[in-house]
């Protein structure tokens, strides 16, 4: 995938970040961390669940192992630059972008529905970091830490793909598609109401 582009042509994401976000997230460069490696930390167990609950699903179990490897290093990675700079790794904090997405999950229905808001869920969750951690990597007055979001933000753009097309194996594309219009319209909403914090990736 070729980012050097806009990432919202890329990702489909209907609201850009706002641009003061990279300011304050450098001034707040513990925090960011901190709740960086929750993020990545909740990105490998919100993996191992899904596996967990379709079990049966032989390429989902299959392509989503390795993520759980690759999210889990990337929690070990961010936790390893707190340390270095001697910086603690603080507490989770509600993440309010997250819970907000859960919202919008099809809670009854059919089985069909349901997995496919969960993996639109992830997939959303993966586009916007990547935004993020683009802005990261070329906002960030520290090279070092440029250098450090650009990797982050190539894999998270790998794995909003996979999730893309694990729900197209499952679901009729067209249905994909149609919700997927669904969900970019209703984050680009909860990104409209959430207040400005440099101390959040979301």
């Amino acid at each position: 995938m070729d980012l050097s582009q806009d990432t919202r042509n890329i990702l489909g994401l209907q609201l850009p970040s706002d641009p003061r976000w990279v300011n304050l997230a450098g001034i707040s460069l513990q925090e960011i961390l901190t709740d960086h490696a929750y993020c990545e930390q909740k990105a490998a167990t919100s993996c191992i669940s899904i596996i967990q609950r379709h079990s049966d699903k032989e390429k989902l179990v299959t392509e989503l192992a390795p993520v759980v490897t690759e999210e889990w290093g990337h929690f070990r990675l961010v936790l390893t630059e707190l340390q270095k700079r001697k910086l603690k790794l603080g507490k989770q904090r509600k993440d309010e972008y997250v819970n907000a997405l859960l919202d919008f999950q099809q809670k009854g229905g059919n089985a069909e529905g349901r997995l496919l808001d969960q993996l639109l869920t992830m997939a959303l969750i993966e586009a916007r970091s990547c935004e993020r951690f683009k802005r990261l990597s070329e906002g960030l007055n520290d090279e070092y830490m440029k250098n450090f979001y650009r990797r982050f933000m190539e894999s998270e753009a790998g794995h909003y793909t996979l999730f893309i097309g694990l729900a197209e194996t499952y679901v009729d594309k067209e249905k994909v598609r149609r919700r997927w219009k669904d969900w970019l319209e209703y984050e680009a909403g909860v990104m409209q109401k959430l207040e400005l914090r440099g101390d959040r990736i979301h």
